[in-house]
């Protein structure tokens, strides 16, 4: 699966997804809300890095500066869409 073909999913496919690709496919699809409920407690690095670009897409830029630092990487600073594609296709690298 690509990026492209995750944002092109239907509900009911994005349902079955493991919850940060969900994540990311709710944001994409216009809820924040409940694409930041499912990373909320998700503590991995990947969880942290979907929950930072959750909160600097929300212009929460103090809380995204929060969580880039449990990501182990250094914070995302280009444009929301690359840091999406970015992290979809990290998430669906094998």
């Amino acid at each position: 699966m690509t990026h492209a073909t995750l944002r092109s999913l239907s509900a009911s496919e994005a349902v079955a997804l493991p919850p940060l690709l969900h994540a990311l496919w709710l944001d994409a699809h216009g809820d924040w809300t409940a694409a930041h409920s499912l990373v909320d407690e998700l503590e991995t690095p990947d969880g942290c890095s979907v929950h930072a670009y959750l909160h600097r897409k929300n212009g929460d830029a103090s809380n995204a500066a929060y969580w880039y630092p449990r990501t182990g990487k250094p914070a995302f600073t280009g444009s929301l869409a690359d840091e999406w594609t970015a992290l979809a296709t990290h998430l669906l690298t094998p």
